[in-house]
C-alpha cells in the first residue's frame, strides 16, 4: 500500500497535459474577450459615422 502512495504521489506525467490544457483555456477566454470588446468598439466607431452621414443635408443636383 505504501509503495502505491508514494508511486501516485510522484507522478506527474498527467500533470503536464492538465496545466497546458488549463493554460490553452485561459488563454482563448482573454482572446474571446478581447475581441468581443474590440469589436463592440468597431461597432460604435461606424455607427458614429453613419449618425454623422446620416445628418448631411442633401442639395440640389448641381447640374439642375
Amino acid at each position: 500500500m505504501k509503495s502505491l502512495m508514494v508511486r501516485f504521489t510522484r507522478e506527474d506525467q498527467g500533470q503536464d497535459l492538465i496545466e497546458y490544457a488549463l493554460l490553452a483555456g485561459f488563454i482563448s477566454l482573454v482572446a474571446v474577450l478581447a475581441i468581443t470588446n474590440v469589436g463592440t468598439g468597431v461597432k460604435e466607431v461606424y455607427e458614429g459615422i453613419d449618425t454623422k452621414v446620416g445628418s448631411i443635408p442633401t442639395g440640389a443636383a448641381a447640374g439642375s
